[in-house]
């Protein structure tokens, strides 16, 4: 853990804009922390000191800024540990985390690492959590890519604002995630499709082989089957997330009683059984519920009889 002393002192030159103070203070927790074996923490600041030059860090801060109608920069909070994934996925996950933190060492054997990768599946059950979490376990920011200032009306522009978006990607080290992939790399031999829709596609996946290893590629579709053909050859990694059996449904529904700090009502068991074909997604919004109707029936609330009203209200649903 970084001294304390060399935080205040940081932030407080920060507020005060002394610049060359502020980058004095940032070199001395990387030699801190590389002292204390903290390599990875050291080298993301090098980068970042080394990316905002003299001026300090809102430079870098205003370049995504003036990228706002395109890009949402999220900050990656997930972890891989927290999610609950089948064993070929966590470890497809792990390996591209590790290859972007070793990328020195692949380069010395003229390797580069992977950077692209497609996920799959149905919605709710953890695509936008895995780009998170690969983004956050890379200590890597996010940038997503926001299809409402990216595609226009206009001949042209939509493709002009794609490469916009790669240019802006390609000079840092960061994770450029789409989801909905669908939306922009739709299937180029569908007849209904447009000419501009064909170009659009096009000029995505050239800009998709141009990338620099440097930059993680993620695309989440729950929807693979109307995806380009040559889309899916442009990503080293395909992987596809599950919706959860019932022993995944117990386990997770476990977790998030130990996460809530109590009981939701009925076993896990019970709840996996009578949830069947519920997302993750759906699977926490069930269990958020329980506790929350629950915390505003105190003193007098009944935890099982409210589970099991909510899961009456589930299964109408579910039926409509």
């Amino acid at each position: 853990m970084a001294r304390s002393d060399l935080i205040v002192d940081m932030v407080e030159a920060q507020r005060r804009g002394d610049a060359t103070r502020f980058r004095l203070v940032v070199e001395a927790l990387i030699a801190e922390e590389r002292s204390n074996q903290h390599h990875l923490v050291a080298d993301r600041l090098s980068e970042i000191i080394t990316s905002a030059g003299t001026s300090g860090l809102p430079a870098r801060d205003a370049a995504a800024q003036g990228m706002g109608d395109l890009l949402h920069e999220i900050v990656p909070r997930v972890r891989l540990a927290s999610l609950h994934l089948n064993a070929d996925v966590a470890t497809a996950a792990a390996e591209i985390v590790e290859e972007q933190h070793r990328s020195e060492l692949l380069r010395s054997h003229d390797i580069e690492p992977r950077n692209r990768v497609l996920l799959e599946g149905a919605p709710g059950n953890g695509k936008t959590s895995l780009a998170e979490a690969i983004a956050a376990e890379a200590m890597l920011p996010m940038y997503a890519v926001r299809y409402e200032g990216i595609v226009s009306s206009f001949l042209g522009e939509t493709a002009g604002r794609i490469d916009q978006v790669f240019e802006f990607a390609r000079t840092r080290r960061c994770v450029l995630f789409f989801d909905e992939f669908d939306t922009i790399a739709k299937e180029r031999a569908d007849e209904h499709e447009t000419g501009e829709i064909k170009r659009v596609v096009s000029t995505l996946l050239l800009q998709i082989d141009r990338l620099p290893a440097h930059v993680v590629v993620i695309a989440a579709t729950n929807h693979s089957e109307l995806l380009d053909r040559a889309a899916w050859r442009r990503f080293q990694l395909r992987l596809a997330l599950q919706p959860p059996s019932r022993a995944d449904a117990a386990a997770f529904l476990d977790s998030l009683r130990l996460r809530f700090g109590g009981q939701l009502g009925l076993a896990p068991r019970t709840l996996a059984d009578r949830l069947a074909g519920a997302s993750y997604a759906e699977l926490e919004q069930f269990a958020q519920d329980v506790r929350r109707r629950y915390v505003l029936s105190l003193p007098d609330g009944d935890l099982t009889a409210i589970a099991k009203s909510r899961l009456q209200q589930w299964r109408t649903q579910a039926h409509r």
